[in-house]
C-alpha cells in the first residue's frame, strides 16, 4: 500500500487542544456514516458484549534542557561502563558511571559528542544520531527524576495548535485514563479518554463484560510513516501483557458469537497479535513485544467493533482503521467528519466502526 493513500486534508482549527465531555461520536456501519449523542452511543452495547481497555499509564518522560530543547526519553539502553571508550566518555562527563538512553529530540544541529545541560545538574552527551537518538547521561536517573522534572509527552501538533510547549494545569489527569494502572507509555491510549468511571459502571450494569490488557505505547504507535510504501516502514516493537483469564473470556465470547469491542487501536494490535500466537504464557499472563502492522488485507480474528479517535495522515493507525472498515469507507467518513467539524486527533472526538 502506498503511503500517499493515507493522506487527507483538514483545517488546522479542527485540531482539538483540550478534551471535551461528552464527546461527539461518528458511527460507520456498512458504508453509512452518522452521528450519535454520547447517551445514544452507550445504548449500542448489548448484554454479553465484551469491551477491552488498555490499562497502561503515561510516563512523564518529556524533559526540557536548560537551553529549551525538548527531549522525549524512550527507554534506558545501558547503565554501566563496558569499554575503554565508555570509560573515557564517562571521565569527560565528570562521572564514574553513566547511563545511556534512547531519546527523540531535534538533534540536526548537534554533532556527536556535543553536550546538553539537563535539570538538577545533569548533563547528556549525544552518542548516536538517527531515529531514535542516543544520549549518555552523566549519572543514572530513574522515574523519580522524571516525576520531578518531566512532563507528560503531549503530541507536538497539540503544542503547535496551542502555541504552548508545556503541559497545562490539570493535564496530569486529562491526558491519563481513569483506569491507568501500569506505568510504561509515552502517549495516552486516547480513545479511552472519552470514558468516565460512571460510563463503565452503566455498561457493567447492562451486562457488558469489561476486561483490561496492557500495551505500553511507544514508537510503534506514534511514529509517522515516511517511506513510500507501508511495506517499507519499520514498525517498532511495543510491550503487551494479557491476563490468561481475560483471553479465555474473549475466546469464549467469540465462540458464543458475542461482540468484542476494542477501545483503541492499541487494544486491536494486542488482541490480534495474541490471536497470531505472538506471546508466551508465564505466571498466568501472555506477554511479549509486538511489531504487528495492521494494514488493508489483514484478517481480523478477534475484534468486531472498533472505537478510536481520528488519526493523523500517513500514520499506521490510519492504515489499521482502513484495514478494519475499508480504505474508501474511512476516507469518505473522514471527509464527512471534517465537513461536520468534528474535533480531530488525541483530544478530539470518537469514531465507532463496524468491521
Amino acid at each position: 500500500m502506498k503511503t500517499s493513500e493515507l493522506v487527507f486534508d483538514y483545517p488546522a482549527d479542527l485540531i482539538a487542544t483540550h478534551p471535551q465531555y461528552p464527546s461527539r461520536v461518528l458511527v460507520h456501519r456498512a458504508g453509512v456514516v452518522s452521528e450519535l449523542l454520547w447517551s445514544q452511543f452507550l445504548t449500542q452495547f448489548q448484554s454479553g458484549d465484551v469491551l477491552v481497555l488498555n490499562d497502561t499509564k503515561v510516563l512523564k518522560r518529556r524533559v526540557f534542557s536548560e537551553d529549551g530543547q525538548e527531549i522525549l526519553f524512550l527507554d534506558q539502553a545501558s547503565g554501566a561502563i563496558r569499554s575503554v571508550e565508555d570509560l573515557k566518555s564517562a571521565e569527560l562527563m565528570g562521572a564514574g558511571r553513566t547511563q545511556t538512553w534512547s531519546v527523540l529530540f531535534p538533534a540536526k544541529k548537534l554533532k556527536l559528542g556535543d553536550k546538553i545541560q539537563l535539570p538538577l545538574g545533569l548533563s547528556a552527551q549525544l552518542v548516536e544520531k538517527g531515529i531514535p537518538q542516543t544520549l549518555r547521561l552523566s549519572e543514572p536517573v530513574d522515574e523519580t527524576y522524571f516525576e520531578k522534572v518531566g512532563e507528560l509527552p503531549l503530541p507536538p501538533y497539540i503544542q503547535k495548535a496551542r502555541n504552548e510547549r508545556h503541559n497545562r494545569e490539570g493535564e496530569n489527569q486529562s491526558y491519563q485514563t481513569w483506569w491507568a494502572e501500569k506505568p510504561g507509555s509515552l502517549a495516552a491510549p486516547t480513545a479511552s479518554l472519552h470514558f468516565s468511571p460512571q460510563d463503565l459502571e452503566s455498561l457493567k450494569a447492562k451486562g457488558v463484560e469489561i476486561l483490561t490488557i496492557t500495551l505500553h505505547v511507544g514508537l510503534g504507535t506514534f511514529l509517522p510513516v515516511t517511506t513510500e510504501t507501508l511495506e517499507e516502514h519499520v514498525m517498532h516493537a511495543e510491550w503487551v501483557e494479557i491476563p490468561e483469564s481475560h483471553w479465555q473470556k474473549i475466546q469464549r465470547a467469540k465462540v458464543e458469537k458475542r461482540s468484542v469491542w476494542a477501545l483503541g487501536t492499541t487494544v486491536v494490535r494486542s488482541l490480534e497479535s495474541q490471536a497470531l500466537g505472538r506471546f508466551g504464557l508465564r505466571d498466568g499472563r501472555y506477554s511479549g513485544t509486538t511489531d504487528l502492522m495492521i494494514r488493508p488485507g489483514f484478517q481480523f480474528q478477534v475484534v468486531d467493533r472498533l472505537l478510536t479517535n481520528f488519526h493523523q495522515p500517513q500514520s499506521t493507525l490510519m492504515a489499521l482503521v482502513m484495514a478494519f472498515a475499508g480504505k474508501e469507507n474511512v476516507l469518505n467518513a473522514y471527509r464527512w467528519a471534517i465537513e461536520k467539524k468534528f474535533r480531530l486527533f488525541s483530544y478530539g472526538d470518537l469514531s465507532y466502526w463496524w468491521k
